[in-house]
C-alpha cells in the first residue's frame, strides 16, 4: 500500500522568513498538486531573504502564496504533504461539505488551528497579494486583493477545479478556478507596479497545451457560453504567454523559475513520493540560481 503521507516530512524545512522585503511582482502559476514546486520554490526563496513586495497566484498557485506572504517556511509543504489523502481535505468529505474535491472549510478553519497562520504578516499592507477567478458568466479573469475582499473566499475562489466543484460565489457573482480563463496570471503585473517581474511555472520550459475542451466541458457549461469561449482559449493564451515569456527571459526582461526536467505530477497526484520529490525539485531548481535572481532583483 502506498504511503499516505511523504515518508520524509521531517525534512521539509521550518522556520520564518525575514523581514526584508524585495521589490519586484512574483508571478505563480496553477497547476493542481504540481503547486508542490512552486511551494518547494517559495521555500527556498524564504531561506534566501527573497520576499517579494507583490505576489500573484491562480488555484494552486494562490494557495501556495499563503504560506509565503505570511513569512512561515515549510507551512504549505508539510499541509500537503501531510493531509493529501484526508478525505476532509481532498476527496468525499471535501464533496460533502464544500461541493468540490478541494476541503477549503477544512483547511481553513480544522486545519488552520493546528497549523496556524501568521494572519498579521499575511495582511501586510506593505506586501499586495492578489488571485485570479474566472467569472462563470463572463469569462473574464477576475482579481481580487488582499485587504479589498475575503482574502480565503477570493483564493476558494481562485482554486475551484471544474468539473468537479461548484462555482464559488464572491460578492454575488459566481467563479470557477482561476486557470479557465488564465494559467500564468501575467494579467495583473501592470497593476502591481513593480518592474521586475518573477514568474514561477509548475511544467516543464517545452511543455505546450492542446486548445480547445472536452465535450464533457461542453455539455457542464452549455448555459454558460462565455464562459465556455474563454476555456477552450486558454491552450492558446498559455502557449502564446511561454513563448512570450521565454523571449523576455532571455532579454532579462523577467526572471522565470521553471522545473528543470519533465514534471510527471498528474493534477489529482495521490503518490506521495512523487510530490514530495517535486517539491524538492523546485527547491533545488531555486537554489542553484539563487544567485542570478539575486542580481537581477538588484539592477
Amino acid at each position: 500500500m502506498k504511503n499516505k503521507m511523504y515518508s520524509k516530512i521531517d525534512s521539509i524545512p521550518k522556520g520564518r522568513a525575514s523581514d526584508k522585503i524585495t521589490r519586484g511582482c512574483l508571478v505563480l502559476e496553477g497547476g493542481g498538486w504540481k503547486g508542490l514546486y512552486t511551494v518547494g520554490v517559495l521555500d527556498c526563496l524564504m531561506l534566501n531573504d527573497i520576499n517579494l513586495s507583490s505576489v500573484v497566484g491562480v488555484s494552486a498557485g494562490a494557495l501556495s502564496a499563503i504560506g509565503y506572504l505570511s513569512g512561515q517556511i515549510g507551512w504549505g509543504a508539510r499541509i500537503d504533504l501531510t493531509y493529501r489523502h484526508d478525505p476532509n481535505y481532498c476527496g468525499v468529505g471535501a464533496m460533502r461539505r464544500d461541493h468540490g474535491i478541494t476541503g477549503f472549510s477544512y483547511l481553513f478553519n480544522e486545519l488552520l488551528e493546528k497549523h496556524p497562520v501568521d494572519m498579521e504578516r499575511l495582511m501586510d499592507p506593505n506586501r499586495r497579494f492578489a488571485v485570479s477567478a474566472t467569472d462563470i458568466d463572463t469569462g473574464n479573469t477576475t482579481y481580487f486583493e488582499k485587504g479589498k475582499c475575503d482574502l480565503f473566499k477570493a483564493v476558494q475562489a481562485s482554486a475551484t477545479v471544474p468539473y468537479v466543484s461548484l462555482p464559488v460565489e464572491v460578492n454575488g457573482r459566481y467563479y470557477l478556478d482561476g486557470g479557465c480563463s488564465e494559467n500564468i496570471p501575467l494579467g495583473w503585473v501592470k497593476r502591481s507596479g513593480e518592474d521586475k517581474v518573477v514568474v514561477v511555472k509548475t511544467r516543464e520550459h517545452d511543455f505546450r497545451r492542446e486548445p480547445g475542451v472536452s465535450r464533457t466541458a461542453k455539455i457542464m457549461y452549455r448555459n454558460h457560453p462565455e464562459f465556455l469561449k474563454s476555456f477552450a482559449d486558454t491552450g492558446n493564451t498559455f502557449n502564446k504567454r511561454v513563448e512570450e515569456l521565454s523571449k523576455k527571459s532571455k532579454e532579462k526582461k523577467v526572471f522565470v523559475i521553471e522545473p528543470s526536467e519533465e514534471v510527471t505530477v498528474t493534477r489529482f497526484e495521490g503518490d506521495m513520493e512523487k510530490l514530495g520529490e517535486l517539491y524538492w525539485l523546485g527547491f533545488n531548481d531555486t537554489k542553484k540560481r539563487i544567485g542570478p535572481l539575486k542580481d537581477y532583483l538588484a539592477k
